[in-house]
């Protein structure tokens, strides 16, 4: 399974947050809010769950033992998270951070890869070798065989390096789309999906997006879901505008 990696996406604003302000007010705010912002990293794979184990005697203990926190620290930000509706405590000692799953960013390392060295090679287009010869008759004349040979290794690096972006056997890379950046899908995908549903595509995808957030859910094809979807709707009444319909049926789960 490739690689993927999460990050946090705060907005600007994070830190005026009331909430947080409040936290940051009281004694030994700043130890309280790093302490949350680690729960929220270690918590992204699970989109903002955490779960107690049983290591420890207590949640609190245990989470201060994955963090490296004082255990009475990490009791009273527990305390002040769940007393300002930033954590819940569900089922089975399942803990969810509210915040998080609206403000994972993720990624896959391939992807990640082939999108820097997009990057760099854009910015080097206008510097490399090739360039150079281009802007002087006589030295590329006089280095065109040199040119040629680089540039046809060049060539073979950046087919390598667009080959790590691709899976196994071959298929795309997927980037993550949705408004909870879950709904994975290939720039191949995408395209197919606006040429086929111009007025719905992304509808459909954050539709898809908040079912398997809100369900945990998975789904083998994502783009296969939407068409699945797009055809189920043909001939129902269309969603109001600006309400999408967001529910679903048990056999839509794979």
């Amino acid at each position: 399974m490739a690689k993927r990696y999460y990050w946090l996406k705060l907005k600007a604003d994070w830190f005026s947050d009331k909430r947080i302000k409040k936290l940051r007010s009281i004694a030994g705010g700043d130890t309280h809010t790093i302490i949350y912002l680690k729960m929220m990293l270690l918590s992204l794979k699970d989109e903002g769950k955490l779960y107690f184990e049983g290591v420890e005697d207590n949640f609190a203990s245990e989470i201060a033992l994955a963090l490296d926190e004082d255990a009475e620290n990490v009791k009273l930000t527990l305390a002040f998270l769940q007393r300002h509706g930033l954590i819940e405590i569900g089922d089975d000692d399942e803990y969810q951070l509210t915040e998080v799953p609206t403000i994972i960013g993720s990624e896959t390392a391939s992807a990640m890869r082939v999108r820097e060295h997009r990057e760099r090679k854009k910015q080097s287009d206008t510097e490399g070798r090739l360039l150079q010869c281009n802007t002087n008759e006589t030295a590329c004349n006089n280095l065109k065989q040199i040119c040629s040979v680089e540039g046809e290794k060049e060539i073979e690096r950046d087919k390598e390096i667009e080959k790590e972006g691709e899976g196994e056997n071959g298929t795309p890379a997927h980037a993550a789309y949705g408004r909870f950046n879950n709904v994975l899908l290939s720039d191949a995908e995408i395209g197919g999906l606006k040429l086929e549903l111009p007025d719905k595509w992304e509808y459909y995808i954050d539709r898809l997006s908040l079912h398997i957030a809100s369900s945990g859910k998975q789904y083998n094809n994502h783009a296969a879901t939407i068409y699945k979807w797009a055809q189920e709707d043909t001939g129902k009444t269309a969603p109001k505008k600006g309400i999408p319909d967001y529910s679903y049926s048990e056999e839509d789960s794979l």
